[in-house]
């Protein structure tokens, strides 16, 4: 493990591009450790390697396997014991401007304008001692079901996070996905109570993902909603599978499912309108999607698994950018929702406390 995280330090100290990973369950961690500068994009999806993409898939980094250097390890024990913070004092005129955009989606929710839309916000937490292996290894510790990365480029700086959300698995012509919405946080009781407002929402994702892929697959499966947790939240998923048509590619399905109604809304077109219009800041790469692409170098087959880029954060001048968002309906109430966001930045506020 040790040998694993001096080769990534001494990789980047050559301010060379790479990525560490580490899937949910899992006991091992990858790297792709990219050995020049350049800035390689995808171009239509048939490219094999590391993709991040930005929200609006303007941006479509990819981290080629045959330009990388790809190292394993295994997972050791951290010595890491986060301390409670939920008592730490908000800044009064970020809740302000939040609970107002939450506010503006609301009314227009109820002027018909979309069912659904997904508000986020970005919150600066100022750094010390900051140590970007450190840190992956907490959050690979505290989230072990999640997709959690760190992500690095010359040109797009340092990003880190740990999704609960899968956009989509691939192999072959069978797939896997997922539909995941609502949000609480975790407490004593040993089962979870889902209000109306939350399943109102799940069922929307649900919907939408189901009726589009019918669009580009022989076959969609779709499991029962059931509760799973991902660290100290709790949210909705349901599970969907199937196989694609013949004539299907994987760039169809992407185009299909992103940005899925939990990061963006429903219709996608009105309210991702209204998220551009609306948040004042761009979202870049939260929210975008990340994995592998059409890889190899693990498997007797060629398969895509990417997620959807969650509970993210960007690192710059000893600044992280936390970015969260929460989903909301014509039921939301914008303090509650301020809340939500709140709870959701401790996944990150988490890894980079003392």
């Amino acid at each position: 493990m040790n040998d694993f995280f001096s080769t990534i330090r001494k990789h980047q100290e050559q301010n060379l591009p790479f990525v560490i990973y580490s899937k949910p369950n899992s006991s091992s961690i990858f790297a792709f450790l990219q050995q020049n500068e350049t800035l390689y994009k995808v171009s239509d999806y048939s490219e094999k390697g590391f993709v991040f993409a930005s929200f609006d898939e303007t941006q479509l980094i990819l981290i080629p396997e045959k330009q990388s250097k790809i190292i394993s390890a295994e997972q050791t024990n951290v010595d890491f014991n986060p301390i409670e913070i939920d008592e730490l004092p908000f800044d009064t005129e970020a809740k302000v401007q939040y609970e107002d955009l939450v506010s503006k989606g609301i009314e227009a929710i109820k002027n018909d304008e979309f069912k659904k839309v997904v508000l986020s916000r970005a919150e600066k937490v100022d750094l010390n001692g900051f140590d970007y292996v450190t840190t992956f290894q907490r959050l690979i510790h505290l989230y072990p079901t999640t997709f959690s990365y760190c992500f690095f480029h010359p040109e797009i700086g340092l990003w880190m996070g740990a999704s609960p959300e899968q956009l989509l698995k691939s192999k072959k012509n069978g797939f896997e996905t997922a539909a995941l919405a609502g949000t609480q946080k975790a407490n004593l009781e040993a089962e979870i109570s889902w209000q109306p407002k939350e399943k109102e929402e799940q069922q929307y994702v649900t919907d939408f993902i189901v009726k589009r892929l019918k669009e580009v697959a022989t076959s969609v499966v779709v499991s029962e909603p059931y509760s799973i947790k991902a660290g100290s939240i709790w949210h909705i998923k349901t599970d969907i599978s199937g196989v694609l048509n013949e004539d299907s590619n994987l760039e169809e399905v992407i185009d299909t499912l992103h940005p899925t109604p939990a990061v963006c809304g429903l219709p996608k077109k009105k309210a991702k309108a209204f998220i551009i219009e609306n948040e004042n800041y761009e979202r870049t790469f939260y929210t975008g999607f990340l994995g592998e692409l059409n890889s190899s170098f693990a498997y007797n087959a060629v398969s895509s698994d990417l997620y959807v880029n969650l509970r993210s954060m960007r690192i710059q001048d000893n600044i992280a950018s936390l970015y969260v968002g929460c989903g909301i309906t014509k039921e939301s109430i914008p303090e509650k929702e301020w809340e939500e966001s709140v709870n959701k930045s401790m996944t990150m506020k988490r890894v980079l406390n003392k």
